[in-house]
């Protein structure tokens, strides 16, 4: 084995440049000259609104552990402690939503999301705590064998050092996002810096912009030789700079003269960029515009399929992330068999009252969903079994082809049976009587 791995040592073995967020050549500057990282990116209206919808809606959708019963089907299997754990209280610092979404922060700022997986004597995971990624990196031993270093902050007030922790795979639940190894995922943040900075350098034009009485920059100047040039700009931009001393009275001595720069931001069009960038950080997310305030391309024709294509499109392969994760990191080998995890979707695909409704009933009336079925999606107390709550109805019209056949079959052989008996007078009426 160990021979096997040393052979694929430059793919196999992620550096620190692939592990958790230390992008050290992907980090840093931008073309636009502002400093990006996952927390300016924060900063960010359009980051912020992004991370916080697909968290938020990760964290908020029900997820579920089943198992396959005997007859084939699936069931919840609520006496299981993970189910517990995932579905309630990973721990005891923080509740289901709250550990789902900060995780999701994590995987959408920084590629990566870990959970520290705390066992009990018997091998059953008893606890779930979130870990830095800027923390952990991703390495391999000798023998070719994964393993995850995280530096723990020793706060004790006798010694101040980091501590660094070696974990085993068993003892870590990673959910990667996109990557090039297949072990660890790229932060989304330091792959879109340029698209983030001039992000960044728009807002800052604009907030300065106006902090100027939105006014542009001009030149101050002199006929003759000034000895201190800065003192009577600094003088200047003390009387007359900043939106609290707009409409003040500029007096000018010795002919020094003040000419306005005239570039307005519709020249530079700062609004249209503002715009454009809005739309480049929801791409990146793949997010649709009008999630993150943008209307102008919505209207109520599209916005519900744009909805729905959110669902799909967007928060799907996160969901299938989650869940294959955690069964790989969660479950042993025997359980792997009989449970899964699975996230609940339906509410967020459901469409307009009237067009549930047409759908159940048509469920209804072709036998595939009872009044039950229906009741739990629409989150309504049951009806007991005993008043037909779990009955699935047949449409009387709609018989199988088997049962036709069966019935002329019958017909036909009691056709020689049958003898006609008339009631009175000639076309009066006739009986049919069976022996």
């Amino acid at each position: 084995m160990a021979r096997f791995f040393s052979r694929f040592r430059s793919r196999d073995k992620p550096a620190n440049r692939t592990a958790g967020s230390s992008f050290a050549f992907y980090m840093g500057g931008s073309t636009a000259g502002k400093f990006v990282n996952e927390r300016s990116a924060m900063q960010m209206t359009a980051v912020y609104a992004c991370v916080r919808i697909l968290s938020e809606a990760v964290a908020g959708l029900p997820l579920h552990l089943y198992r396959y019963n005997d007859s084939g089907g699936k069931e919840k299997a609520t006496d299981h402690p993970l189910y517990t754990l995932l579905h309630d209280e990973p721990n005891p610092e923080m509740s289901s939503f709250v550990f789902r979404e900060t995780l999701m922060t994590h995987l959408l700022l920084y590629g990566n999301a870990y959970a520290q997986i705390v066992r009990n004597g018997k091998g059953e995971v008893i606890g779930l705590y979130p870990l830095m990624p800027s923390k952990m990196t991703v390495d391999r031993d000798d023998n070719g064998r994964l393993f995850y270093s995280y530096v723990h902050s020793n706060e004790e007030a006798d010694t101040m050092k980091d501590e660094t922790v070696i974990l085993q795979p068993s003892d870590v639940l990673h959910i990667p996002g996109l990557g090039f190894d297949g072990l660890v995922g790229y932060s989304p943040i330091a792959m879109a810096r340029n698209a983030i900075g001039m992000a960044i350098a728009c807002e800052e034009y604009g907030a300065r912009f106006f902090a100027n009485n939105a006014a542009p920059s001009g030149v101050l100047e002199y006929p003759g030789t000034l000895k201190n040039p800065e003192r009577i700009r600094d003088s200047w931009n003390a009387q007359y700079g900043g939106s609290a001393n707009s409409h003040r009275v500029a007096v000018l001595e010795d002919g020094l003269h003040f000419t306005p720069i005239s570039i307005s931001p519709n020249e530079a069009q700062f609004l249209e960029t503002r715009k454009f960038q809005l739309n480049e950080i929801a791409r990146i997310f793949r997010v649709p515009p009008h999630m993150v305030g943008d209307l102008e391309k919505s209207s109520f024709s599209n916005i519900e399929e744009q909805s729905l294509e959110f669902v799909k499109y967007t928060l799907a392969p996160w969901i299938v992330r989650w869940e294959q994760s955690m069964f790989r990191s969660l479950f042993n080998a025997e359980e792997k068999k009989r449970y899964f995890f699975k996230f609940n979707v339906e509410g967020l695909l459901r469409g307009d009252y009237q067009s549930r409704m047409n759908g159940y009933a048509t469920a209804r009336q072709n036998g595939w969903m009872s009044a039950n079925d229906i009741r739990e999606l629409e989150n309504m107390d049951k009806i007991p079994a005993e008043e037909g709550g779990d009955l699935y109805l047949v449409n009387g019209n709609m018989i199988p082809i088997l049962a036709t056949q069966k019935t002329r079959e019958t017909e036909e052989s009691n056709s020689g049976n049958e003898e006609v008996l008339e009631l009175g007078d000639a076309g009066s009426e006739r009986k049919r009587i069976g022996r």
